[in-house]
């Protein structure tokens, strides 16, 4: 229920105005295509072009209107005949207040779920947007939020309407009235008027605006209904009923927490499967006497609180209580997006949206904000899906401080892509190509830097595919393993402990599956001898020629055993990168470090470590038999002709330059290539906040800098004052004992909030937080879509989009949803429709 209004409702307010001023029409104020500079007293012609061009905007605004009417979220099979819709779709919740569908063009069957719905939601209210000046130089002002509690603003046009009047305007009766078309259709904007125009829409006890106030609060308050009047249920019912919802609500939390499927394929009482929500319930009433009476006796049958509708209706209330603590949690600060798209079992585009911000504590936390359908992929589409997402939950574009998506061309655009669509409302929102991504990519490149490299992997694939095609082949790999390291334990040569030598298999190296390629080598060595032995077997066994057998020879020769191990030593480095780079916690700072110090490690590697890869070569190849060339024997190089010698080479120079130093800066230029941002301006500023060595990176001008760089989060005095309380910091931090124990940039923005010391520094702990805010690896979202196979699969391909973000935000942010009291799900589940009995109330405390 919205809260009383403050003095906008008391009718002295309207009295005040008395000036002249005030005398004129104040009806032309609710025109928003009339120019406030208009002058009653102007020429006739002046007026009339103004009329003139009035009409040419309304007629723009309607065919406006249709279009909205036709855009994705509008079903042409849920209206009839006339146009009116008569189906519900959570589409047509639209939080903008300028694109929504008018409430009249709803059947009237629906119109009060469509009413409940929007309710639910709330108003629209970007406090935290910032609003643009008119011709006049006059804006929208946040203040106005407060003091008129039912006022709107409508992002894409720059108006205001009133919530309470879109809802429950009386069509055909209260069109005449004073400021309705202008708060329900139209939209206000002359702002230069608002003190004026505001109060008068308020009007008096029995003004139009009141009439629909009074009946959004009866519509709110079910006990006043005249159903609950004419039917009267005894205290013992309502209790039963609670002890229903109480139970249905606890099953539905406790299956949704663990991504299982809720209905059965025949719930009938016969049945020996009705599938896991109505077991559940079958199981509990055996246990619990109360549970059972409940449910078994005196129950009616349109309040059993068990179909399949309030299983939905009850788990999205407990979604909708997830995303109400992570809006409460971010509170109108700023944050970024990490956004990606994938296909779900029925073959629909799903777009996921992260939201990474920095708590109170300081902390840097990424939250599951949606998951949304979406039916085209073009760059204006997504953005548009984004914002819809956004707006939903009470987010606006100008709060964004960072981008991170993958490298399609259609998200990471220079010129038509999502960021770039993004940034040209907000400049802020600064893109970050996914750090994790990237070192794919780089993986990806190095595996085909050169031919016999790239020969390498293909070999791999198919010794991959020749051990694992099949069911019996797969068998006699694991079996043969499995002996293998028994006898290996028998002999002492490996040690038993827990979590070690377990039962594994042979995977295939993808290019978009991170780290794969590394498990794949890895594995190669760990089961190199039953690999052999089922090649061997495969040769022997298949009545066709089969390439198992070519296959062996070529494992068993130094190049291909120097290729793997050379691999696996540099995929180690960048695999430990990859791992870092995916926790949630990770800030831009020390990702670049962490990009740094992998590049070193391979330098060091180029120039150090030959001698010993190629021992660990030769020891390998002497426990398994391999012959080992004479290092200074010639042959030519790879893929010339031996003829004439002219192409000969050592086998020195072949192991060391032509595979060993090539590969190495191969994988170096390509890191150079790709992890450009490493020395771009922005990050190079934010690089001096690392406090590591004692802040030894530390840069009073080039953090003074960023305050240029983010115009919009510094006033004019806030960069006069930044290097003074940079260089107080600097030897503040460097003096206190417990900064010493900062190792990166998040541990050093919960120390300064743990010692109070953001209060003191407050624009350097602003600093800090859009550094953390800047999105490092999409991870969090590919974790979101791991999490959309266990929910949506095969045999749940039906799920609708609604009920499968309802799921995945349970299922993602367990952490929230165990902390929130069921009681409050309970009360929103109420509330959210006309039920047919009401909960018992609350006993009043003294």
């Amino acid at each position: 229920m919205l809260p009383l209004d403050g003095d906008a409702s008391n009718p002295s307010s309207s009295r005040k105005g008395k000036r002249k001023a005030q005398e004129r029409d104040l009806k032309s104020y609710f025109s928003p295509f009339v120019s406030s500079s208009i002058n009653p007293s102007t020429h006739g012609s002046e007026v009339g072009n103004a009329i003139i061009e009035e009409e040419e905007v309304v007629e723009t605004h309607l065919e406006d209107t249709n279009t909205i009417d036709q855009q994705p979220g509008s079903n042409e099979n849920d209206q009839n005949d006339q146009g009116t819709i008569t189906e519900f779709n959570p589409d047509y919740i639209i939080s903008d207040p300028g694109l929504r569908i008018p409430i009249e063009q709803f059947s009237p069957n629906i119109r009060d779920e469509i009413r409940r719905a929007f309710m639910e939601r709330g108003p629209t209210q970007p406090s935290s947007h910032v609003f643009p000046r008119g011709q006049d130089k006059r804006r929208f002002r946040k203040e106005w939020f407060e003091k008129y509690n039912w006022l709107e603003y409508s992002l894409v046009n720059d108006k205001a309407y009133c919530f309470c009047c879109y809802l429950f305007r009386r069509v055909g009766v209260d069109d005449d009235k004073f400021g309705y078309e202008a708060f329900t259709k139209e939209g206000f904007r002359q702002w230069k008027n608002a003190y004026l125009a505001l109060p008068k829409h308020v009007g008096g006890p029995n003004s139009a605006h009141n009439r629909s106030r009074a009946a959004f609060d009866d519509f709110d308050n079910q006990r006043a209904s005249v159903k609950e009047k004419i039917v009267v249920h005894t205290k013992e019912a309502q209790k039963k009923y609670e002890t229903r919802v109480d139970t249905s609500l606890a099953i539905v939390s406790y299956i949704a927490l663990q991504g299982e499927p809720f209905r059965g394929h025949d719930e009938s009482e016969t049945s020996l499967n009705k599938g896991n929500f109505l077991e559940f319930l079958d199981w509990y009433k055996l246990r619990n006497e109360e549970v059972r009476q409940a449910f078994e006796f005196a129950c009616p049958k349109n309040a059993k609180m068990t179909s399949g509708t309030i299983q939905k209706e009850l788990a999205e209330c407990c979604a909708q209580a997830v995303t109400k603590v992570i809006k409460e949690e971010m509170s109108g600060c700023l944050f970024s997006i990490l956004v990606d798209e994938s296909r779900d079992i029925s073959v629909k585009e799903q777009m996921a949206i992260i939201v990474r911000y920095v708590n109170k504590k300081g902390q840097v936390v990424e939250r599951f904000l949606g998951i949304k359908h979406v039916k085209l992929t073009t760059s204006e589409a997504l953005k548009r899906a984004i914002v819809e997402v956004l707006s939903a939950h009470g987010l606006t574009i100008a709060k964004i401080r960072g981008q991170g998506y993958d490298g399609a061309s259609n998200m990471r655009g220079e010129f038509n892509g999502v960021q770039k669509l993004i940034r040209d409302e907000n400049p802020y929102a600064f893109y970050i190509h996914c750090f994790a991504h990237q070192l794919q990519l780089v993986v990806v490149s190095v595996s085909k830097c050169c031919s016999s490299i790239e020969d390498f992997f293909d070999y791999v694939d198919m010794i991959v595919s020749s051990t694992s095609a099949s069911c019996k082949r797969k068998d006699l790999l694991i079996d043969s393993h499995h002996t293998i390291v028994l006898n290996k334990l028998d002999s002492g040569d490996i040690l038993s402990g827990r979590g070690q030598n377990q039962e594994t298999s042979l995977p295939r190296p993808g290019d978009t599956r991170w780290g794969s390629h590394y498990r794949t080598l890895l594995r190669i060595e760990t089961m190199w001898d039953s690999i052999i032995e089922v090649l061997q077997v495969v040769h022997d066994e298949e009545r066709n020629p089969s390439r198992a057998g070519g296959l062996v020879p070529i494992m068993e020769s130094f190049s291909f055993v120097f290729i793997m191990k050379m691999m696996l030593q540099i995929l180690r480095i960048t695999n430990e990168l990859s791992h870092l780079l995916q926790k949630k916690d990770q800030n831009i700072v020390e990702a670049m470090s962490l990009v740094i110090d992998v590049k070193t490690r391979l330098n060091n590697l180029r120039s150090e470590g030959y001698e010993p890869l190629l021992e660990e070569v030769k020891t390998f190849c002497q426990e398994n038999d391999i012959l080992i060339p004479n290092m200074e024997d010639s042959v030519p190089r790879f893929g010339r002709s031996r003829k004439g010698g002219r192409n000969n080479i050592t086998q020195d120079h072949y192991f060391r330059v032509d595979t060993f130093f090539a590969t190495i800066d191969a994988i170096t230029t390509e890191f150079d290539h790709r992890f450009n941002e490493v020395s771009s301006e922005l990050l190079t500023c934010f690089a001096c906040l690392d406090p590591r060595d004692s802040f030894s990176n530390f840069d009073v001008n080039k953090l003074a800098r960023l305050t240029d760089i983010y115009l919009d989060d510094f006033s004019f005095d806030d960069r006069k004052r930044i290097r003074d309380q940079l260089e107080t910091f600097i030897i503040h931090v460097r003096r206190v004992e417990a900064f010493r124990a900062c190792y990166d940039l998040a541990s050093l923005a919960m120390k300064m909030v743990e010692l109070k010391r953001h209060e003191i520094f407050p624009l350097v702990y602003r600093l800090i937080e859009l550094a953390l805010l800047l999105p490092v690896a999409t991870a969090s979202v590919e974790r979101a879509f791991s999490a959309m196979k266990i929910i949506k699969t095969e045999l749940r391909n039906k799920m609708s989009d609604g009920w499968l973000n309802d799921l995945m935000v349970v299922y993602i942010e367990r952490e929230i949803f165990k902390g929130i009291d069921l009681e409050s799900i309970k009360k929103a589940f109420q509330k959210k429709k006309d039920r047919n009995m009401q909960l018992p109330k609350s006993p009043r405390r003294n």
